[in-house]
């Protein structure tokens, strides 16, 4: 957009005395960082027309002639990236192709955002016949909500399916352990008959992180109970994003259900159970209605009972939990 000529038209139809108190104002709280060459102005539309008296179209006009347009944050900083960062994203990929080799389960689980089930916007657009647009609150508050859901999802890279246990009590590493152990006997014992090991892809951080100790302890109970060693790799800070779960199925749910308000559990489990793609997906879903306690400690008795082998390699990150507890 050429600025003069925007300009000029600004002054033929407005008073050029108040044109040039708006350009002067602009330019007195036009700002930026000390460094690099982004430009802001610090004050709204709403405050700009009435220091100038002049209305808020002509004000809009005056910022987009001098190359400002309205802008909002983007999620983008990670943090500084962790130099072993690489070296695990190759060491995954490597165990993921050993395994699926040897068909032994290969795993790809995390927790979905949480959602508000009831009469509520669902991000995305359907669609419809004209003036047939669903009527939502005007606010999200979590105190209308029918139930607050937590799905969490199991993705088996090999069989391409996944599986979604949807809780409505809190995220914790039991709820976690248990969706899994879920998927296991509903499916993975029968998929994988003769399977001894089974391996775990899962982000750094949350439920199934790799600091929690009641996540180890879980997994500890559950190898003991079905006779598998278990591996575990998880991904680095900021690289969640390559964990096949989110992409391969948690973005498949999310356009499945895009502009349909999840009125209730029912509807939440029939749009996870819709939800397939070309290459074959298909997923199951089921309310698991426990409740689970949060802030649950692991003692240091219990911590010596766990069967955790850490790796020579990034030990933090890799680590494999057997379920014969003689030392």
């Amino acid at each position: 957009m050429c600025v003069i000529p925007v300009l000029d038209d600004l002054r033929s139809k407005k008073s050029p005395d108040k044109v040039q108190s708006l350009e002067t104002l602009v330019a007195a709280e036009t700002g930026g960082p000390p460094t690099g060459k982004r430009k802001l102005v610090r004050l709204s539309l709403r405050h700009l027309e009435r220091r100038t008296r002049i209305g808020r179209t002509t004000v809009r006009r005056l910022l987009l002639a001098r190359n400002f347009s309205l802008k909002s944050n983007v999620k983008r900083l990670t943090g500084p990236p962790s130099p072993d960062r690489d070296r695990q994203m190759r060491l995954i990929r490597r165990e993921t192709t050993r395994f699926v080799n040897s068909e032994q389960p290969v795993i790809s689980v995390d927790a979905k955002k949480s959602e508000l089930i009831g009469d509520f916007k669902n991000e995305g657009q359907k669609w419809e016949e004209r003036g047939m647009s669903e009527e939502v609150s005007a606010y999200n508050f979590s105190s209308d909500a029918k139930a607050k859901a937590v799905p969490y999802g199991i993705y088996d890279i090999a069989q391409n399916t996944g599986h979604v246990e949807v809780g409505t009590s809190s995220n914790t590493a039991r709820f976690a352990v248990d969706s899994i152990r879920r998927w296991w006997f509903l499916f993975g014992m029968f998929i994988y008959a003769n399977a001894t090991r089974l391996l775990i892809l899962a982000d750094s951080g949350g439920s199934n992180g790799c600091r929690p100790w009641l996540w180890k302890k879980m997994l500890q109970e559950f190898a003991k109970e079905t006779g598998l060693t278990i591996t575990v790799r998880h991904y680095p800070r900021g690289a969640s994003k390559w964990n096949p779960i989110e992409h391969r199925l948690f973005a498949m749910i999310s356009k499945n259900w895009a502009g349909y308000p999840l009125r209730s559990l029912a509807t939440m489990l029939a749009r996870i159970r819709g939800t397939t793609t070309e290459t074959g997906l298909t997923v199951t879903a089921r309310w698991n209605r426990q409740r689970y306690r949060t802030k649950e400690k692991v003692g240091k008795e219990k911590k010596k009972t766990i069967r955790l082998r850490a790796h020579n390699v990034i030990p933090k990150w890799n680590y494999t939990i057997t379920p014969n507890m003689k030392k």
